[in-house]
C-alpha cells in the first residue's frame, strides 16, 4: 500500500496518512502540502464512516432479521413477523437516508441486496423452481447499477411508455404501487397460503386469497416485463460497446 507522506516543516517528523484513489505511484513517496493532505484524510474518514450511516446500519438489522427469517421459516408465528419487519425497515431506512441526508451509493445498492436476498430466500424455500425468480432478479440487479448506477430508478427516460408508467414518481403510482406489491407482498401472501397463516390466523376467506393470489401476480408479471426489458436493453448495450470498440 501506498501512503502519503504529510511534511508541515522540516524539522518535523512525516505524518503518514491513506493515500487518495487517484495516487498511482507504487514504491514512491508522494509529499503534500498541509492543506491537500487534510482533505486526503477527511476523504479517507467520510468513506469509512459511510458503513455507520443510519439507514445503512439498519440494512444489517435487516440482513440479520432475513437470516433469523431463514432458520424459522417453518415456524409461520416466529417467520411472519421477522420477515415483515425487514420489509417495513425497507422503507424505514429510506426515509432515514433523506432526513438525515445520509444517502449513499452503498446505501442504495445495499438496499437491493437485501431485498433479493430476502425474497430469494423465500421464493427458494416455497418452490423447487423458485431459483428462478431469484435469478432473474439478480440479473436485473446487475444490469440496472452496472450500467445505471445508484439512482436507477430514476433513470429510465428513453424507455417504452409502459415502462416508464411504472417506474414514474418512484413506483407511486397505480401500476407502481400493483407491480411493487407483486414484487414484495406475493411471495409472502403465498407463504401464508401455503402455510394456513391467512385462514387460519387473519381468518381470510378462501376466495378472497385466491383474489390476492391473482391480483400479487399480475403485479409480478408486470414487473418480471419491466425486468426483462432491463435485461434485454443492456444486452443491447453490450453488444454495441463491443461494436465500437471494433470500429
Amino acid at each position: 500500500m501506498t501512503f502519503i507522506k504529510l511534511v508541515t516543516k522540516p524539522e518535523e517528523s512525516p505524518v503518514y496518512i491513506c493515500p487518495a484513489i487517484n495516487v498511482t505511484h507504487k514504491e514512491e513517496t508522494v509529499t503534500l502540502d498541509a492543506t491537500a493532505a487534510e482533505a486526503e484524510r477527511s476523504s479517507c474518514d467520510m468513506g469509512f464512516h459511510i458503513f455507520f450511516f443510519v439507514p445503512n446500519v439498519i440494512g444489517y438489522i435487516r440482513i440479520l432479521l432475513v437470516l433469523i427469517a431463514w432458520i424459522l421459516y417453518s415456524d409461520p408465528r416466529s417467520f411472519v413477523p421477522l420477515y415483515v419487519l425487514s420489509i417495513i425497515l425497507d422503507g424505514v431506512d429510506g426515509w432515514a437516508a433523506r432526513r438525515l441526508q445520509q444517502t449513499s451509493r452503498f446505501g442504495a445498492w445495499l438496499d437491493v441486496v437485501i431485498d433479493n436476498l430476502g425474497r430469494g430466500m423465500i421464493w427458494n424455500m416455497l418452490y423447487e423452481w423458485g431459483w428462478l425468480v431469484s435469478s432473474v432478479e439478480w440479473c436485473v440487479f446487475v444490469c440496472n447499477h452496472n450500467a445505471r448506477g445508484a439512482q436507477w430508478k430514476n433513470s429510465f427516460t428513453e424507455s417504452p411508455v409502459w415502462v416508464r408508467a411504472v417506474m414514474a414518481k418512484g413506483f407511486k403510482t397505480p401500476l407502481g404501487i400493483l407491480t411493487i406489491a407483486g414484487l414484495h407482498v406475493l411471495p409472502v401472501w403465498l407463504y401464508g397460503y401455503q402455510y394456513e397463516v391467512l385462514s387460519q390466523t387473519l381468518f381470510v376467506p378462501n376466495w378472497l386469497q385466491i383474489l390476492g393470489i391473482l391480483v400479487l401476480t399480475a403485479g409480478r408479471l408486470l414487473s418480471f416485463a419491466v425486468e426483462m426489458w432491463c435485461i434485454v436493453t443492456h444486452l443491447r448495450f453490450l453488444i454495441d460497446e463491443e461494436e465500437e470498440k471494433k470500429n
